[in-house]
């Protein structure tokens, strides 16, 4: 498979290095290592959803519970938690880790891919959610911690997108 695995722990580490103690997420190609990883760890919570707007609930819950968690889902998995994100999380001012395999983009193989790539970032913009794009495994330690910082002390929704450039190995 040409997901990284490599990378895939480099971001799992850092999750929890960054006291990540839940993560969500429905299966997706470039999540599936760091979904078998919360599997196989005893020290995470893996709740596996049935649909991606179900993680906003569940990491608001995590919240009010002093877990920090985070959110593993696509793009088309963002867009269809928007109403979640904007009716519930930014209301009520929810912190939310987004970690979005930005799929879609540049490279982009499969077809039904590529309209969700081309309007997440513009989708984040228009949402005000700040974002940054994990492109290098050297920087993707401060780039969570950053994130889970910030959406810790706003209060209010993060994303950080996973690029090809961090999640591809070609073969």
């Amino acid at each position: 498979m040409p997901v990284s695995q490599t990378n895939s722990k480099i971001i799992y580490e850092a999750l929890k290095k960054n006291g990540i103690g839940l993560v969500s997420a429905l299966p997706e190609t470039w999540l599936v290592h760091l979904i078998r990883m919360a599997e196989d760890d005893p020290e995470m919570i893996l709740v596996r959803l049935a649909k991606e707007e179900e993680a906003v609930g569940i990491s608001a819950g995590a919240h009010f519970a002093g877990v920090k968690s985070a959110m593993l889902m696509q793009n088309h998995g963002f867009l269809a938690s928007i109403n979640g994100i904007v009716s519930f999380a930014q209301l009520y001012r929810i912190p939310l880790l987004m970690l979005i395999s930005h799929r879609g983009h540049f490279g982009e193989r499969d077809p039904w891919q590529t309209q969700g790539g081309g309007v997440t970032e513009p989708l984040l913009h228009a949402l005000g959610i700040r974002y940054d794009c994990l492109t290098d495994p050297k920087t993707v330690d401060r780039k969570i911690a950053d994130a889970q910082t910030l959406a810790q002390s706003s209060l209010y929704p993060v994303a950080l997108l996973l690029t090809r450039e961090l999640m591809w190995e070609e073969q």
